[in-house]
C-alpha cells in the first residue's frame, strides 16, 4: 500500500509527501516502487515541455533517488539529463538520502562528482553528502569547478571571496586541485573580481596569513605553466597569481630548471616572465655559461622578436662584464643570424661586430673553431648583412655563399576522373554516411547522390533498409511533418532533401511547390548559383519517390565538376533506348558542365546529338555550337573604398531553353545587386565548393557572387569563406578579375590560418600562370590605401608566401603594391617643393596628416627588402625615396633604405 501510495504522490508532483513516505519505508519496499518510477519516467520522456505531467518531474527525481538501493544507480537517477532541468533540490535529495551509510554516501558523492560538467550536478547536493558522509571532499573537475562557482556566489549574498574560503573546512586540498583543472583560470569569476572579491588578491592574502601554504601555491602555478596547452586567459591567472606571489630568490633560485623550459616552450608571455628571471642570475654569474647557452638557442629558435630581441640584450651585458665569454657566447649569438625578421639579424651581427675582436685574446684554436662556426651561419643572413658579416670575419664570400635562388612554386593540381557510384546499397550507405558528418567535397557529393539514384531505381525498398541506420538521428525522422516541411521548402540541404524524400518525411506537395527565387528582381547576390543547384536536388527528391530514373545526366566526369560531352551523348542515348524522360533541371546543369575545351571533341559529340533525334539531343548540339565566353564580356568595378565587381548580362545562358534558375544565374551582376540582400541563408562557404561544379571552367561567375563576402569577411572580421579561396584558384578555367580580388582581400583577414588560405591559393594561382602579379598588387596597394585592408596583415601573408620560396613572386606583388602607400608620404609631391608647401599647408608646425606614415608600412618595406636580397631582383621602387629619405631611424626609414640599397645592388 505505501507504494502505490508514493507513487500517486510522484504522479501528484507532492514533493513533500514522496519524502515523508520514503522516510519510513524498507529496502524492499522502495525496490518495489521502482518499476512504476521507471514506468513513469519514460512516459514523461515523451511529453511536450508545456504538458501537465511534468510536474511530477521533481518529485519523480526524488522518489528514484530515495528507491534505488545501489550507489551507482542512485548516481545515474540523480544525473539523468531528462530530469536535468526539474529536478528536485538539493536539500530534498539530501533529506530522502540522509539515512543511508557514511560509506554509502562516500562512495555516492564521488560518483556524482566524477560527472562531466554537462551532468550539471548541483554543488550544494554534493558538498551536502559530504557533510554527511564525514569522507574526503572529491577533487575532481565538477566539484572543483562547482566549489569555486558557489565561493563567488556566496560573496553577492554577504560576506566576500577572501571571507569565504577562511571558512571553508577543505580550502588546502580544493585550492590544490584548482591547478589540475583545465581553463579554470578562464572562468570569468577568477579573471574579473575585484578587491577582496578577487581570487589571485585572495590566494595570495591567505598564503602571507599562513592559512595556505605558500609552496603549494607556487608550485602548482609553475607546474600549471609547465603543462602548457592552456588557453591565453588561463596561462594569464596563473602567471598573474604567480607574479603576485613575490617569489623570494631562494624560491627562484631552485626552480631553475622549471625557467629553462618555460623559456623554450611556454606562450610568449610566460616565456617573458621566465626569461626575466633567468636573466638577474646570469648577470649574478649564477647560472653558469652552460645553462646561458641552452637557454639562449632555445629562445632563439622562437619566432617572437620580443623574445629574440630581449635575449641578445642579455647575451650583450654579459659579453660587457666578462669579454673573456666572446669565444662561448658569439657562436650562440650567431645562431639568430637565421631569424626571420632581418631587424633582429642585424641587432645579432652589431653584437658580433662589438665582440669579435675579444675572440683574439683567448685560445688561438679556441677562437678560430669560434669564427669558423660565425662564418658558417652567415650564409643564414640576408645577402646584405651577409656581405657585412664577411668583411668584419674577414672571411671570402665563398665561405658563406648560399645557393643560387631558385623560385619555387607548389605543383599544378590536375583533375582526376571520378569512381563510379557504389555498387551495393550498404557500401552507398557508409558513402551517405560519410557526407552528413563531413559534407564532403563535390566528387563525392555528385557519385553519392547519382548512387542514391541508382539504387533507388534497382531497389528502391533494399536502399531505405539500408539507409535506416544512417537516418535514425536524423532530427527529421522524429519531427512534425510541419516543421520537415517548412524546413525543406527553404532549402534542400544536399543529400538531405533526397534522403527525406525517400523515407517519405517530406510531403509531395512540398518538393512540387519548392523553388528558389528566380524573379528579376528577388534573391540574394548568391541565388543564381544556388538556385540551379537547388532546382536539381528537388527534382531528384521528386522523381526518386514517384520514377527514378536509372542514372542522372549532370553527375560530372571530372573531380572539377567537368562532364565530358561524349559521356552526356551515350547517357542521353540510353534514356531514349529506355524511353526514360530527363529531368528538366538535371539536363540543365548538364550543360552548364559540358566540356567545351576540346573542339574536336565537342564537334564530334554534337553530330551524334543530333543523331539521336530528341529534343535534348538537339538542345545539345545547339549548346555545343554556342560560343560561350571564358569570362563576361562586359566588366567592371564598382565605385567607393571597398572593390567589387560588376559583370554584364550573359546571353548564352537567357535561352527560353533554360528553367528560370539558369536565367537568374545569368543576370547581370551590378552594384545594385551587391546592394541587395546583405544578410541570406548562404553564409556557409562548405556550400561554395559545390557552386563550381555548377558552372565548371568560369570560376569568375563564381568568385564575382562570393567576393561580398570575402571582403565584408575582411573589413568586419567575420572570418567567413577564406577556406573557399585555394578550392577557388584550382577551380579549371580562366581568371580574371573576381578571383584575383577574393584572393587579395583574403591576404588582409585576421585570423591567420584564413590568411594561409590566400597565400596558398596565390602561390596556386601563380603556379598556374593566372595570376597578373602587377594588378594584384596594385590591388592590395589600393585596399591598403582606403583602409580595407590592414598592412600588418598584409606584410605576414606575404612574409608567408616568400618563405615557402616564392621570393620572386612575393616581390612581384609587393613592388606594385609599395607605390601606393610610399605616395601617400608625399600627396603625390616629392622634394623640397613638396616639403615647403606641406609646411605651408601645416602651417609651418610639424607634419601634415599626409605625411604620417600608414601603419605596417615599415614591416611591408622589411618584407619587400628580405624578397629582393634573396631572389636578386634589382631596378627601381617610385616614390621610394620619400620614406628612405626621412629623417631618424624607424624601422620606416631603415627598412626603406636597406630596400633601396638592394634594389641598386
Amino acid at each position: 500500500m505505501t507504494a502505490t501510495t508514493l507513487v500517486n504522490a510522484v504522479r501528484a508532483g507532492n514533493t513533500g509527501d514522496v519524502v515523508t513516505l520514503a522516510d519510513g519505508m524498507t529496502d524492499a519496499e522502495r525496490r518495489a516502487c521502482m518499476p512504476e518510477l521507471k514506468e513513469l519516467r519514460k512516459k514523461l520522456r515523451s511529453e511536450p515541455w508545456g504538458s501537465p505531467l511534468q510536474r511530477a518531474y521533481p518529485a519523480l527525481h526524488a522518489a528514484g533517488a530515495a528507491c534505488q538501493t545501489g550507489a551507482a544507480a542512485v548516481a545515474d537517477w540523480i544525473a539523468g539529463s531528462d530530469m536535468r532541468w526539474r529536478q528536485a533540490s538539493a536539500s530534498v535529495l539530501i533529506d530522502v538520502l540522509g539515512d543511508r551509510e557514511p560509506h554509502w554516501l562516500d562512495d555516492l558523492v564521488h560518483r556524482l562528482a566524477e560527472r562531466p560538467l554537462t551532468a550539471q550536478v548541483p554543488y550544494e547536493l554534493m558538498s551536502g553528502l559530504v557533510r554527511l558522509a564525514g569522507c574526503a571532499v572529491p577533487t575532481s573537475e565538477t566539484y572543483v569547478r562547482g566549489w569555486m562557482e558557489h565561493i563567488g556566489r556566496a560573496s553577492w549574498k554577504a560576506g566576500t571571496v577572501i571571507g569565504n574560503l577562511r571558512k571553508d573546512p577543505h580550502l588546502t586540498e580544493l585550492v590544490t586541485a584548482l591547478f589540475d583543472i583545465a581553463e579554470i583560470g578562464a572562468r570569468s569569476d577568477w579573471r574579473y573580481g575585484e578587491g577582496l572579491d578577487n581570487w589571485t588578491y585572495a590566494l595570495t592574502q591567505l598564503a602571507e596569513e599562513g592559512i595556505l601554504d605558500r609552496k603549494i601555491l607556487v608550485d602548482g602555478c609553475v607546474s600549471r605553466l609547465l603543462r602548457g596547452g592552456g588557453s591565453t586567459a588561463d596561462n594569464k591567472v596563473f602567471l598573474g597569481l604567480l607574479t603576485s606571489l613575490d617569489l623570494t630568490r631562494g624560491e627562484r633560485c631552485e626552480r631553475i630548471a622549471d625557467w629553462m623550459s618555460l623559456c623554450a616552450d611556454a606562450p610568449s608571455a610566460v616565456a617573458g616572465y621566465a626569461q626575466s628571471v633567468l636573466a638577474d642570475f646570469a648577470l649574478d654569474g649564477e647560472l653558469g655559461s652552460r645553462r646561458l647557452i641552452e637557454m639562449s638557442g632555445a629562445v632563439f629558435f622562437r619566432p617572437e622578436r620580443r623574445l629574440v630581441r630581449s635575449q641578445l640584450i642579455l647575451l650583450g651585458k654579459v659579453l660587457r662584464q666578462d669579454p673573456s665569454t666572446a669565444g662561448t657566447l658569439l657562436p650562440v649569438v650567431a645562431q639568430a643570424f637565421g631569424h626571420e625578421d632581418t631587424e633582429v639579424q642585424e641587432r645579432a651581427l652589431k653584437l658580433v661586430e662589438r665582440h669579435i675582436g675579444d675572440i683574439a685574446d683567448g685560445d688561438a684554436a679556441d677562437g678560430d673553431a669560434a669564427r669558423e662556426e660565425i662564418t658558417g651561419a652567415a650564409a643564414d643572413l640576408s645577402p646584405g648583412l651577409r656581405t657585412r658579416a664577411l668583411d668584419v670575419l674577414g672571411a671570402s664570400p665563398a665561405e658563406a655563399s648560399p645557393e643560387v635562388y631558385e623560385e619555387l612554386l607548389p605543383p599544378v593540381p590536375r583533375p582526376t576522373r571520378l569512381l563510379p557510384a557504389p555498387e551495393t546499397a550498404a557500401e552507398l550507405a557508409e558513402e551517405v554516411n560519410a557526407l552528413l558528418a563531413s559534407d564532403g567535397d563535390t566528387s563525392a557529393f555528385e557519385r553519392t547522390l547519382d548512387g542514391l539514384v541508382r539504387h533507388a531505381h534497382r531497389d528502391r525498398a533494399a536502399l531505405v533498409e539500408a539507409l535506416r541506420p544512417v537516418v535514425a538521428r536524423r532530427w527529421w525522422v522524429q519531427t512534425q511533418p510541419t516543421y520537415v516541411d517548412r524546413y525543406f521548402q527553404e532549402s534542400p540541404h544536399g543529400l538531405e532533401i533526397v534522403l527525406a524524400s525517400l523515407f517519405e518525411r517530406v510531403r509531395l506537395s512540398v518538393l512540387h511547390e519548392a523553388r528558389s527565387d528566380t524573379s528579376a528582381s528577388g534573391g540574394c547576390v548568391h541565388s543564381g548559383l544556388a538556385g540551379v543547384r537547388d532546382a536539381r536536388l528537388w527534382e531528384v527528391a521528386r522523381r526518386v519517390r514517384t520514377e527514378p530514373p536509372p542514372f542522372l545526366l549532370a553527375t560530372p566526369t571530372w573531380s572539377t565538376g567537368s562532364l565530358e560531352p561524349g559521356d552526356l551523348v551515350a547517357r542521353l542515348d540510353a534514356c531514349r533506348r529506355l524511353g526514360v524522360r530527363p529531368g528538366r533541371a538535371d539536363f540543365a546543369q548538364a550543360l552548364l558542365r559540358v566540356r567545351r575545351t576540346d573542339a574536336a571533341a565537342s564537334e564530334s559529340a554534337a553530330v551524334a546529338a543530333r543523331e539521336l533525334g530528341t529534343p535534348e539531343g538537339d538542345r545539345l548540339a545547339e549548346w555545343l555550337a554556342t560560343d560561350v565566353p571564358a569570362q563576361p564580356l562586359r566588366r567592371g568595378r564598382t565605385g567607393g573604398p571597398r572593390v567589387l565587381v560588376e559583370f554584364g548580362a550573359l546571353p548564352e545562358l537567357q535561352n527560353a531553353s533554360f528553367p528560370p534558375e539558369v536565367h537568374r544565374l545569368g543576370r547581370a551582376l551590378s552594384a545594385s545587386e551587391h546592394q541587395g540582400r546583405w544578410y541570406c541563408s548562404h553564409w556557409d562557404d562548405s556550400e561554395w565548393r559545390h557552386w563550381l561544379a555548377v558552372v565548371p571552367g568560369r570560376p569568375e561567375l563564381v568568385a564575382g557572387r562570393v567576393l561580398r563576402d570575402i571582403s565584408q569577411g575582411v573589413v568586419e572580421d567575420t572570418g567567413t569563406g577564406f577556406s573557399f579561396l585555394p578550392t577557388l584558384a584550382e577551380a579549371e578555367g580562366e581568371t580574371g578579375e573576381a578571383v584575383r580580388l577574393c584572393v587579395v582581400y583574403g591576404l588582409g583577414a585576421k585570423r591567420p590560418e584564413d590568411r594561409l588560405a590566400a597565400v596558398d591559393a596565390l602561390l596556386v594561382l601563380a603556379a598556374r600562370g593566372q595570376l597578373d602579379v602587377e594588378q594584384a598588387g596594385a590591388d592590395l596597394g589600393q585596399l591598403a590605401v582606403t583602409g580595407c585592408v590592414k598592412p600588418l596583415r598584409i606584410a605576414e601573408a606575404i612574409r608567408t608566401a616568400a618563405s615557402t620560396g616564392a621570393y620572386g613572386t612575393a616581390w612581384a606583388v609587393l613592388r606594385a603594391a609599395l607605390p601606393h602607400l610610399l605616395a601617400e608620404l608625399s600627396d603625390g609631391r616629392s622634394g623640397k617643393e613638396g616639403e615647403t608647401k606641406r609646411q605651408v599647408e601645416g602651417g609651418g608646425k610639424g607634419r601634415s596628416q599626409a605625411t604620417t606614415p600608414v601603419r605596417g608600412l615599415g614591416e611591408l618595406l622589411a618584407v619587400a627588402a628580405e624578397c629582393v636580397e634573396r631572389s636578386g631582383a634589382r631596378g627601381e621602387l617610385p616614390h621610394l625615396d620619400l620614406a628612405a629619405d626621412r629623417k631618424g631611424s624607424s624601422r620606416l626609414v631603415t627598412e626603406a633604405r636597406r630596400l633601396r640599397a638592394a634594389l641598386a645592388v
